[in-house]
């Protein structure tokens, strides 16, 4: 008999395996952990100042294909080798999208990309992809969306961020300040400064809430909070904000917070006025600023894929254009090494003449 007061609008339900479930079927091994503990150590250096270099977010918008992101990632890994006396890269892996109002919801939500939301397989082949890169020796990035997740995917991911529209939220501040990994939290999409401010803010602090454990079970977390936040300028409101004008308005807004001078800047979005075709020439106005002295641009985020432009998804997924985007638009793999190389080569001087703090 259906129930004419509790989840009168739910349809169905689907039970899914535990995190710790997950975890023994797709195992972490002591190497693999060796290589995403020492990748979070070498971020928190940059974040310190005990390491001159900058980090690099780089990847597709989103993931749609394992194929294509496994080529994507062994290109990536060579040109990560040789540009890291300046840059670490970190392969940008985003299995969630935000949506205001509906479409495709990531890898996680729709693996088959045909609205069967079998969830339970997006997250085995996600927790797969992140395995191979962490063996690769490839750090990984990724957005935090839904706050579970994190239980599941957790334990393979360097870098966090938290997008412009969840840096608002009370749930994603709580969580923030739990995660193992820095986190950064992006601007208002209105360009506004404060929402990432007072998450800094928020995230820094213990905070008690509720979530589950790795057994599944409804747990309340206790954390002493995450002292690796920083900012992340995304343009806004019609305007970009990664000039030294907008870079220095920032710095004088977390100083008036009391907060560590740590920015990075995504080359994607508003900054980009979104063409994909104007990311290098933000990435190499913020490489002029790093060589002319500043200091708190510590990150790039790079969109990029094996080729350029976004696709829309149809109903035959069969003919989508390989490593082409199915979310935001990207630059294609040949600029992608352009953009870095060129900045390595500027940047050398720059960072081999730093003080370390």
């Amino acid at each position: 008999m259906e129930s004419r007061i509790h989840n009168i609008n739910v349809v169905a339900k689907t039970d899914m395996p535990t995190p710790e479930e997950v975890k023994q079927a797709l195992p972490l091994d002591a190497a693999t952990e060796k290589s995403v503990v020492g990748s979070r150590r070498v971020l928190q250096d940059i974040l310190d100042g005990r390491d001159a270099r900058l980090f690099a977010v780089v990847g597709p918008c989103s993931i749609h294909d394992i194929d294509a992101a496994r080529d994507y990632a062994g290109r990536l890994k060579l040109l990560a080798d040789e540009v890291a006396d300046t840059i670490v890269i970190l392969m940008r892996v985003y299995f969630e999208k935000p949506r205001t109002t509906v479409g495709w919801k990531g890898l996680i939500n729709d693996p088959d990309m045909d609205d069967s939301f079998n969830v339970e397989k997006g997250i085995g082949q996600a927790r797969e992809l992140l395995l191979h890169l962490s063996r690769l020796g490839l750090p990984t990035a990724t957005e935090a969306l839904d706050p579970i997740m994190p239980q599941y995917l957790g334990d393979l991911v360097t870098w966090t961020a938290i997008g412009a529209r969840t840096t608002e939220s009370q749930t994603h501040r709580e969580m923030a300040s739990g995660l193992s990994t820095p986190v950064g939290f992006k601007n208002g999409t209105d360009g506004s400064l404060d929402v990432a401010i007072n998450a800094l803010k928020s995230a820094v602090q213990p905070h008690h809430f509720m979530g589950i454990n790795q057994q599944g079970r409804t747990a309340v977390f206790q954390t002493r909070g995450n002292p690796y936040g920083h900012v992340v300028l995304r343009g806004g409101g019609g305007r970009p904000n990664y000039d030294s004008v907008s870079i220095a308005l920032c710095e004088q807004e977390l100083d008036k917070a009391g907060l560590p001078q740590r920015i990075v800047v995504d080359c994607s979005h508003a900054n980009s006025n979104k063409d994909h075709n104007l990311q290098p020439l933000v990435a190499r106005d913020c490489v002029e600023q790093v060589v002319n002295g500043n200091r708190s641009i510590l990150g790039l985020m790079l969109e990029s894929n094996i080729n350029a432009g976004s696709q829309k998804l149809g109903d035959d997924i069969s003919k989508l254009e390989y490593g082409v985007s199915v979310t935001d638009a990207c630059i294609d793999w040949e600029a992608t090494e352009t953009t870095l190389r060129r900045a390595r080569e500027h940047l050398l001087p720059a960072i081999q003449g730093r003080k370390i703090a």
